[in-house]
């Protein structure tokens, strides 16, 4: 099983340089690596960040904040219309697939945390202050805007849990 606390950062290598999705999380890392530095060098690496990362964006089409909250081994095999807001968090070996939108709702001015682990399927809507569990599912197209806990399985609109990953979890 992938671990839900400790980063697989193999999931981010880049295996060739046309690996879109790959960069961009290259470019987001460097530039975060380098903005707590006050070197000549670590400025100019940090600008250079911002020109990979600018140009990693318009060829995914993502809108993944370069200050963003990303745990380590985040997979993104189809970058397309990705929306991450600035606030969210995203916990450790996730999976994010293309159209998914992670954001604020009207009541809450604050964005989802998203535990280790979890697979979010295409053009799912993670929105409000609202935490997915680790080791969760969330269906492709599902609108979340409620807490999902670990193991969860969620699915529809507005999405509920349709099951669990793990045998020995009860559904909430």
């Amino acid at each position: 099983m992938i671990s839900s606390e400790i980063a697989d950062w193999e999931r981010e290598r880049i295996k060739t340089f046309w690996s879109p999705a790959r960069q961009l999380l290259r470019s987001i890392r460097r530039y975060q690596k380098y903005s707590g530095k006050k070197s000549l060098q670590a400025k100019l690496n940090k600008k250079l960040a911002v020109i990979f990362y600018r140009f990693w964006t318009v060829i995914t089409g993502a809108d993944i904040p370069i200050n963003a909250a990303i745990g380590g081994g985040l997979s993104i095999p189809h970058p397309n219309g990705i929306v991450i807001h600035p606030q969210a968090k995203i916990g450790v070996n996730c999976l994010i697939h293309q159209q998914v939108t992670i954001g604020v709702s009207r009541k809450s001015n604050k964005a989802p945390t998203i535990e280790g682990h979890v697979d979010i399927g295409a053009g799912a809507k993670i929105i409000g202050d609202i935490t997915i569990g680790e080791h969760a599912l969330i269906g492709a197209n599902a609108v979340v805007v409620k807490n999902v806990p670990a193991y969860a399985i969620v699915a529809g609109i507005p999405a509920k849990i349709i099951g669990t990953t793990a045998e020995d979890v009860e559904i909430v």
